[in-house]
């Protein structure tokens, strides 16, 4: 169900469609901090809004630092020239690691006093091999929790010192933030890089965007970077590459969704080397152009993918896209190298692993690397995010298995993509549904079963299955006001329509369902909000290829909100108490045509007052009073409507 802590994504049929990307966050927080270090005044043009970003901008102005809005996405920031005219202040700065980390290295160097916090998962990131590096120069840090992590008390350092050495195999951006401070120095000392080098494409980003801002760094293995250059000078305007990490998820989409789906902003000249998923992609059989400026993916001509085994030390970021498109690859995907997800906005290993398993998948894991065998069908799913942006963006890829996927905290791309779901819909086409509502014995069972008939349709009848949860409550002898009782009896019962036929823990019930006492058991127990909550997933489950017609009180509401058609059917009292009569006649059952017009005008009173999704006309839902109308007809306006709006 889609609330404020939950979204629904319904099963997807395919993707196609272009869609531009926001800028990106690695090269907006590095633009930032370098104008703002700059002499003269920079125009941002194109930059990421976000949470991440708006921490930055929120700690630049708290610095002292002239940001001003120039629009939509762009900014004029007048340099300090690394001298911030506030020497003292407390920054608050999220999970931003790409403001924390940078921001730490420039105020050690910049002589005032300053304390640097962020949120509880920020305070359990390391940063302890970034503040050893900035010590050995003279700077004064002290921890303010655990040790080797935020928060941090920084004083005006000491500079000295001709060396300093930072390890290279935890976070790129330690070596980020420390090559981006010392333009600060009037001497710049040796670098010395300890260990492999790891998310290296995220340093090309440093340099290319220091090399805009006057500074050259020469730096051959990575053993002995070099600094060339006095200090920075504004380029005048520069402008945000689209973010190539964003851009995973919708090339991934035309993978598996057959395409052609385009993103444009960055393509083959991007300085960002995650747009090397595309050669990933690429290996996993997808069909692949890259421009300079866009990039378009197909699906394989086979159709399916291929599993890979891949070093992903190059696309650290978007190989977490890449675990997804595992589940839908034939065979093992193994992601090597990815040592850097464990110290991210959550555990990324841990929590793939996690996440994948609840939808079926095999997973193993280890230090630094991930397996993945995919399920032979993907299993429905609420999905945990962790408070990580990327966790959310890639498992709405998962909705393309056949029983669509829920995910937890979407508000969580905010980080990074505050519009991705928006996006994402966009380009991808959900499996239909045709959702008919309507009070009891309005006919709209029959239509709907004969509309799903004439499509090729599957055909969910909800009303049964709240009569086939009152029939197993009374076998049971379970209170129909019992609420969790009949919450956890939901889950249990076995359910199967077949035809006309109807099956309930492997009994034939279709006539049984049909008699006064069941339909009255049933309009009970829908009034209770947790058995509906129960039934739900059990509802949406229907949704499949090739699509769905479904009746019910509110299918159209909150089954279905996303229906593509939405019909009210209804009828006078008195003709659906006429039908019922001729209804019960011809399967033999004696029927009083008073006592029907009562009971159905009484049923009609506690649908539509309970509290529980009462019985009304959904918005957008078109009324069809079928009063004076024959079956057939009834059938054939609600498929006219329907091709109308395909």
């Amino acid at each position: 169900m889609t609330s404020e802590n939950s979204l629904y994504l319904p099963p997807l049929l395919s993707a196609q469609g272009a869609v531009r990307l926001p800028g990106s966050k690695s090269i907006s927080n590095r633009v930032l901090l370098l104008a703002a270090l700059a002499e003269g005044v920079t125009e941002v043009r194109d930059l990421l809004k976000s949470d991440d970003t708006d921490r930055m901008l929120d700690a630049l102005r708290t610095l002292g630092v002239s940001v001003e809005a120039l629009g939509e996405n762009a900014y004029r920031v007048t340099g300090c020239g690394g001298n911030f005219p506030v020497k003292e202040a407390k920054l608050f700065l999220g999970n931003a690691g790409t403001a924390f980390r940078p921001l730490t290295a420039a105020l050690a160097l910049a002589g005032g006093s300053y304390e640097l916090s962020g949120v509880a998962r920020m305070h359990e990131r390391p940063i302890g091999d970034l503040v050893d590096a900035l010590r050995q120069l003279g700077a004064d840090i002290h921890y303010l929790g655990n040790e080797g992590f935020p928060p941090l008390q920084i004083s005006p350092a000491k500079v000295e010192g001709d060396t300093v050495k930072i390890r290279g195999d935890v976070s790129s951006q330690f070596l980020t933030g420390l090559l981006m401070a010392l333009p600060l120095l009037n001497r710049i000392p040796k670098i010395e890089v300890v260990g492999d080098l790891i998310s290296k494409p995220y340093i090309e980003i440093t340099l290319a965007m220091m090399e805009q801002f006057g500074i050259k760094v020469l730096g051959g293995e990575w053993r002995d970077p070099e600094m060339l250059g006095g200090h920075y000078r504004s380029p005048g305007v520069i402008y945000v590459e689209g973010d190539a990490s964003s851009a995973s998820y919708f090339l991934t989409a035309g993978a598996i969704g057959g395409g052609p789906v385009r993103v444009e902003g960055v393509g083959r000249d991007s300085v960002q080397g995650d747009v090397r998923f595309a050669e990933a992609l690429a290996c996993m059989g997808a069909r692949i152009i890259m421009e300079p400026n866009w990039m378009e993916v197909r699906a394989p001509e086979s159709g399916k993918l291929k599993a890979i085994d891949l070093d992903c030390n190059h696309i650290p970021d978007a190989a977490m896209t890449l675990a997804i498109a595992a589940l839908f690859a034939d065979g093992t995907t193994t992601l090597r190298n990815i040592a850097s997800w464990r110290v991210k906005e959550t555990d990324r290993i841990a929590a793939m692993a996690t996440e994948l398993r609840k939808v079926g998948a095999t997973v193993e894991e280890g230090a630094d690397w991930i397996s993945i065998t995919p399920p032979v069908e993907i299993k429905h799913a609420a999905i945990d995010t962790y408070d990580d942006h990327r966790m959310a963006m890639c498992f709405s890829l998962a909705a393309f298995g056949s029983a669509g996927v829920c995910i937890n905290d979407p508000g969580c791309v905010a980080k990074t993509f505050p519009d991705y779901f928006a996006e994402f819909a966009k380009v991808t086409q959900a499996v239909p549904v045709i959702a008919i509502d309507g009070p009891s014995a309005s006919g709209k069972g029959t239509v709907a079963q004969r509309v799903a008939r004439e499509l090729g349709y599957h055909f969910l009848d909800s009303g049964a299955m709240y009569r086939l949860l009152g029939l197993a409550a009374q076998r049971r002898g379970i209170a129909l006001d019992a609420e969790t009782q009949l919450a956890e009896l939901a889950g249990q019962i076995d359910i199967r329509f077949e035809g006309d036929n109807i099956w309930l823990d492997g009994a034939k019930v279709s006539d049984e369902l049909r008699t006064e006492e069941t339909g009255a058991a049933a309009s009970k127990i829908a009034a209770l909000p947790k058995v509906r909550a129960a039934l739900l997933d059990r509802q949406r489950a229907f949704r499949r290829a090739p699509g769905l017609a479904a009746d019910g009180r509110d299918m159209a509401s909150v089954v279905f909100p996303d229906a593509v058609l939405k019909v009210f059917l209804t009828a006078s009292a008195e003709a659906r108490a006429e039908r019922r009569y001729k209804q019960l006649m011809e399967k033999g059952m004696g029927a009083n045509i008073a006592a029907l017009l009562q009971d159905i005008q009484a049923r009609d009173e506690r649908d539509t007052q309970r509290n529980a999704a009462p019985l009304q006309q959904a918005p957008g839902a078109g009324l069809l009073d079928t009063t004076a109308l024959s079956i057939e007809q009834a059938v054939n306006e609600v498929l006219t409507r329907y091709r109308s709006v395909k």
